[in-house]
């Protein structure tokens, strides 16, 4: 079985941890392909950036999918960008409290997530992407909630260990949500 994964918004908002953590907790914990593929601007914050992550029983042919199952999107020039880039019955994640605009697409199962919103609300801006990587593990179960956490406390809690209590509450808000998608799609 094949994954393949799109996140896409502005540099600044997480977009390659996110990737980044999905790669590193499969790599630690299962025996799958994987595949990691950036791409930001230039620009340090600002700039467009997004990830192509690919998780597979199989050798992987390309880091770069021209489809994908998965597309999450952190910012309206990405949805404007990605939105075709997902499979017709693919789930589209989109952060609501950046992304003002809708998605045109009906053939896709949408998952509204106000990251942004929720992480300010438990105190720190920065961990939205965390929020968004919760929910999109409780909907699609591609890993294990637990090890997807734990690698990033790991990662994140090496640099900044007082943002460790956030990452987690973020992160199990997130979980809550794409929970609650799931059990709306089936």
């Amino acid at each position: 079985m094949e994954n393949t994964i799109l996140i896409g918004g502005i540099g600044g908002q997480g977009i390659l941890m996110f990737g980044q953590l999905l790669c590193q907790t499969a790599l630690e914990t299962t025996d799958k392909y994987i595949t990691y593929f950036p791409s930001y601007s230039m620009e340090k914050r600002g700039g467009t950036s997004d990830c192509y992550v690919t998780l597979s029983d199989e050798p992987v042919g390309s880091p770069k999918a021209e489809k994908s199952d998965y597309v999450v999107i952190f910012a309206n020039q990405a949805l404007k960008k990605f939105e075709d880039a997902l499979y017709p019955g693919g789930a589209l994640f989109i952060d609501t409290s950046v992304c003002t605009e809708k998605p045109n697409r009906t053939d896709v199962h949408i998952v509204e997530v106000p990251a942004g919103e929720i992480a300010r609300e438990i105190g720190d801006a920065r961990v939205a992407n965390l929020c968004m990587l919760g929910a999109f593990i409780g909907y699609t179960e591609i890993l294990p909630p637990d090890k997807v956490l734990a690698t990033a406390l790991k990662k994140i809690g090496a640099k900044r260990p007082e943002l460790r209590a956030l990452n987690e509450e973020a992160f199990n808000k997130g979980m809550e949500i794409g929970t609650a998608a799931k059990a709306a799609h089936v």
